[in-house]
C-alpha cells in the first residue's frame, strides 16, 4: 500500500474513535465537519470524514496510533484562523479539533513562564496571565490557539521586540505519528543538550507531530506605551524611514507599514489616519523618561525623513482602538469587496531590502492591472498583500503576482513565508527556496511519519 493511500472511516474506526474520546467528544454532523473544511484563507474547502475533539494528550496518541496502524489522515485543527490552508484536510479523514484542550496548567510566576494545553486562544491566556502583571508577546491579529501558533510558528505585530512564537517556547510534549509522547525542550532558558528537536517541531504545521502541551516564556507587561502615528508624501519615504528607525537602536515594539487603501479601511474600522503611506510604531518601558526620550527621537527620524504628520498617544483606550482597527482591516477589507474572495500572501526579505521588496510588489500588482493592498510588519522585513478576485481570469492574474512577488522575496535573500506558514500555497516554492535541503526535509518527515498520515499535502510539495 503506497503511503499515498488512504483508509476511509469506517463504522468499525467510528467505534474506535468512540472508545478513545466519548460519544460527546465526536461528530459525523455536516454542519460541524464543514465549519472546519476551509480557514480564513483563500483556498477550497475539503470536508473530513469525522471531527474530534480529545481532552488528553494520551487521546491524542491514541488516535494518532489508531490512524496510523489503519492509515487514515488525521489533520490538526486549532480556531482555523490559519491564510494558507495549513489546518484544511485535503485528504479526509480524521479532523483533530484540539479546542477543548484548553487549560493553563501551571503559571510559574518566578520564573516567567506558563505551561498550557494547546487548545488555549492567546488572547483569552493573556487575559488570564494579566493578575500576574505578565503577557505572552506574539499576537499574529486573530485570536489564534497556541497550538496552532507554534505549529504555524506565528509572529505579528511585536516581533521587531519580543520575537516570534519560536523565540517564546521553552518546552513542550508532542504526540508522535506512531502514538509515543515525547517531550522535547526544557524549562531551563539555556539549552545546550542534544539536538534541537524543539524546533523542529515548531513550524512543522502539524506534519510531524501534534503538539499537546507547551512551555512559553512570558515578559512582564509593560508599564509605559506609546503608540505614533506617522504619514509620509510617498511609500519609498515610509519605507526608507522603516531602515532609519532600525538603524537607530531604538528598542521599539511594533513598526508597521500601511499603504493608502489600508489606511482607508483602517479608518472604516476606527482609526483615525490621515490617507497617507503610513507607519504605526509602539514603544514599551519600564521606565517614562526612556519612553519619551525614544518617542522624541521617533519624531525626529520621522520629520527627517519627510513625514508629513506625526502623532503620538500613550492613551490607553486610544492605543487600543488603533490596534483593534490594525487588526480587523482585513475583515473591513472583505466587506469592501462583496462577492469576491481575497488571496492573502506573505514574504519576508532583510531589513535592507524592505524598500526593494516593496517597490517591486506595487510594480508587479500594477503590471498586472489589478487591485492590490499592502500592509505588513515592517520592522522584521516582512509584507503582506492582499488581492481581490472575484473571476477566473482574475484569479490567474492573482496567482501570477503572487508567484512574481514570492521570487523577488528569494532574489533579495527572503523567504516565500515570513508568518503564515506554507501550507498549500506555498508548496510549490519549497524547492526553490531550499534546493538540496528540501530531500532532508522528506527524509524527516518520512522517518517520523512513514504512513504520510500526518496533515498530508501540507510544506512538502509532490514529488513528481
Amino acid at each position: 500500500m503506497s503511503a499515498l493511500t488512504y483508509t476511509p472511516v469506517t463504522a468499525q474506526i467510528l467505534e474506535a474513535l468512540r472508545a478513545i474520546v466519548g460519544e460527546a467528544n465526536m461528530t459525523t454532523a455536516q454542519a460541524e465537519i464543514d465549519l472546519r473544511a476551509r480557514d480564513q484563507g483563500h483556498h477550497d474547502a475539503h470536508a473530513a470524514e469525522v471531527v474530534v475533539w480529545p481532552v488528553t494528550a494520551q487521546q491524542v496518541a491514541d488516535i494518532l496510533r489508531m490512524a496510523n496502524e489503519v492509515r487514515i489522515p488525521v489533520t490538526p485543527w486549532g480556531v482555523g484562523t490559519g491564510l494558507e490552508g495549513n489546518a484544511i484536510p485535503l485528504r479526509g479523514g480524521i479532523l483533530l479539533s484540539l479546542e477543548r484542550m484548553n487549560q493553563i496548567i501551571d503559571v510559574h510566576v518566578d520564573d516567567f513562564q506558563v505551561t498550557v494545553q494547546p487548545g488555549i486562544p492567546h488572547e483569552d491566556l493573556n487575559a488570564q496571565l494579566a493578575r500576574y502583571g505578565l503577557f505572552f508577546p506574539p499576537d499574529p491579529g486573530a485570536n489564534a490557539t497556541i497550538g496552532g501558533m507554534l505549529a504555524n510558528n506565528a509572529a505579528g505585530i511585536r516581533t521587531v521586540k519580543y520575537g516570534a512564537t519560536r523565540d517564546n517556547v521553552l518546552k513542550m510534549q508532542v504526540a508522535l505519528a506512531d502514538g509515543r509522547l515525547i517531550t522535547v525542550g526544557s524549562r531551563s532558558i539555556k539549552q545546550s543538550s542534544g539536538y534541537d528537536l524543539l524546533h523542529l517541531f515548531v513550524g512543522s504545521e502539524g506534519t510531524l507531530g501534534v503538539i499537546t502541551e507547551a512551555t512559553l516564556k512570558l515578559v512582564p507587561v509593560p508599564q509605559y506605551m506609546i503608540a505614533a502615528i506617522a504619514g509620509f508624501p510617498t511609500v519609498e519615504a515610509a519605507i526608507e524611514t522603516v531602515v532609519a528607525v532600525r538603524g537607530s537602536g531604538i528598542d521599539v515594539a511594533a513598526l508597521e507599514f500601511i499603504d493608502v487603501t489600508n489606511t482607508r479601511a483602517l479608518n472604516e474600522a476606527g482609526a483615525d489616519i490621515e490617507p497617507n503611506p503610513t507607519l504605526l510604531m509602539e514603544v514599551h518601558s519600564a521606565h517614562e523618561g526612556n519612553m519619551q526620550a525614544d518617542i522624541t527621537i521617533l519624531r525626529e527620524i520621522c520629520e527627517e525623513m519627510g513625514a508629513i504628520t506625526f502623532r503620538a498617544t500613550d492613551d490607553h483606550a486610544e492605543r487600543k482602538k488603533l490596534w483593534h482597527a490594525r487588526h480587523v482591516a482585513y475583515e473591513t477589507l472583505v466587506r469592501n469587496h462583496p462577492g469576491q474572495r481575497i488571496f492573502i500572501m506573505d514574504v519576508a526579505v532583510p531589513i535592507s531590502a524592505y524598500p526593494e521588496l516593496i517597490a517591486s510588489s506595487r510594480e508587479i500588482i500594477d503590471a498586472h492591472g489589478i487591485t492590490g493592498y499592502m500592509k505588513g510588519h515592517a520592522g522584521d522585513g516582512n509584507i503582506h498583500v492582499e488581492l481581490p478576485f472575484g473571476d477566473a481570469a482574475t484569479f490567474t492574474q492573482v496567482k501570477a503576482v503572487n508567484a512574481a512577488i514570492v521570487r523577488k522575496a528569494l532574489e533579495l535573500g527572503g523567504t516565500a513565508t515570513g508568518e503564515h506558514g506554507v501550507g498549500i500555497g506555498k508548496a510549490a516554492f519549497m524547492r526553490e527556496e531550499h534546493g538540496e535541503a528540501l530531500d532532508v526535509m522528506r527524509l524527516l518527515k518520512h522517518s517520523l511519519d512513514p504512513n504520510g498520515i500526518l496533515n498530508p499535502g501540507k510544506v512538502l510539495p509532490p514529488q513528481a
